[in-house]
């Protein structure tokens, strides 16, 4: 009886291993003429389609997940084009309700952590959305006043959307969710907490995260971008002391150009390469900035991060670029990437008239503001 009662217990336990793999998303969609539901698996390797299903007649379907991960990982029901992003482990069994948009009318419920990104994610939406009809208010025809107004509009909401960011991050900081919240961004701008003093936040979600999902993906990842953004803090703190990190290199015709020479102007040390996608239009906004500033002193040390130097040359002559263009040629292992931790390009720094490095990774009229203030 002892052996059959045993054996019973060892069945039920590889049967409740294998159900813990499994998942089920269940839903309803009504309002829209697509008829097709695709589920995407987002994982640290990967970006894929896993399944997808045609919708019933009364807007109904299941998706289904044979080998789910033990901790929660990030899944997109999507839909007509929208994504609805999921937090899925084993186990789970998901609703998913919505009527028209699937944005804005979404229901999630189910699962813990589903319904935590999905309370976040609507809020976030919303804002961005609020965000985005300040912009279209901005028309050359305002006035400074009309413009200083947007302006402000602008920025009260974007603190608010941060600080309510924030405070879901602070609440659930044990939850996969806090993640998620952690590296949403701003349309045509970085991640809301990317300022290196925001390291603690990223500290305070992974040492929660270590004690709810140890074996998270997610933790390498977290713990990688708390190691660059101590390195950069300890960067502008020797900065500070000893001024900015020369960088002497060749230009096109070989001659050395120093950085630290051009101290007393405002600099923009750029860094980028011709392998760079949008290389061209980020060039051609710096052209239009550069003569603008030149004459009021205003200076760009540009850096390639390439190999080829013929590949590297051409593209400087191709653009006419104006201002100082060097390249070690040795890509990736360019000792000024190390110098000034730059881990993705482009990359930038504007250094005032005193040798202060006063901005990074600013682009467009975000640069151009900064400049006005130390030209």
């Amino acid at each position: 009886m002892k052996k059959i009662f045993f054996v019973a217990t060892v069945l039920l336990m590889a049967l409740s291993s294998c159900q813990s793999s499994k998942v089920k998303i269940l839903g309803r969609f009504v309002g829209s003429d697509a008829n097709m539901v695709y589920l995407e698996r987002n994982t640290t390797l990967e970006q894929a389609i896993i399944d997808s299903v045609k919708i019933a007649e009364d807007g109904s379907f299941t998706l289904k997940i044979s080998d789910a991960p033990s901790t929660p990982t990030l899944y997109n029901v999507i839909y007509n084009n929208e994504r609805i992003p999921l937090l899925v482990q084993g186990g789970d069994k998901i609703n998913v309700q919505s009527a028209g948009s699937v944005l804005r009318n979404c229901e999630v419920s189910g699962s813990l952590e589903s319904e935590l990104l999905h309370k976040f994610n609507k809020e976030y939406i919303s804002g961005v959305a609020q965000l985005n009809q300040i912009i279209s208010k901005y028309t050359d025809d305002l006035s400074e006043e009309q413009t200083k107004a947007v302006s402000k509009e602008y920025t009260d909401l974007y603190r608010k959307i941060k600080r309510n960011q924030l405070r879901f991050i602070i609440e659930n900081k044990d939850r996969i969710a806090a993640i998620y919240a952690l590296y949403q961004r701003i349309p045509n701008d970085a991640n809301l907490f990317n300022g290196d003093s925001d390291v603690i936040y990223y500290r305070t979600v992974a040492e929660a995260i270590e004690q709810t999902y140890p074996e998270s993906p997610y933790l390498p990842i977290l713990r990688t971008q708390i190691a660059r953004m101590d390195a950069q803090l300890n960067l502008l703190s020797n900065i500070k002391e000893t001024s900015f990190p020369e960088i002497k290199m060749a230009d096109m015709y070989g001659n050395q150009k120093s950085l630290a020479a051009l101290e007393g102007n405002v600099i923009l040390l750029h860094f980028w390469s011709v392998a760079i996608g949008n290389g061209n239009a980020i060039n051609a906004d710096l052209k239009e900035i550069y003569a603008k500033y030149h004459e009021q002193g205003f200076e760009i040390y540009q850096v390639g991060i390439d190999t080829s130097k013929a590949a590297w040359i051409n593209a400087v002559q191709e653009q006419q670029l104006p201002w100082i263009s060097v390249s070690d040629l040795q890509g990736q292992a360019s000792s000024s990437l190390k110098s000034y931790n730059i881990t993705k390009l482009p990359a930038n720094y504007l250094i005032d008239r005193k040798g202060n490095i006063v901005a990074k990774d600013l682009t467009g009229e975000k640069l151009e503001a900064e400049i006005k203030k130390h030209i």
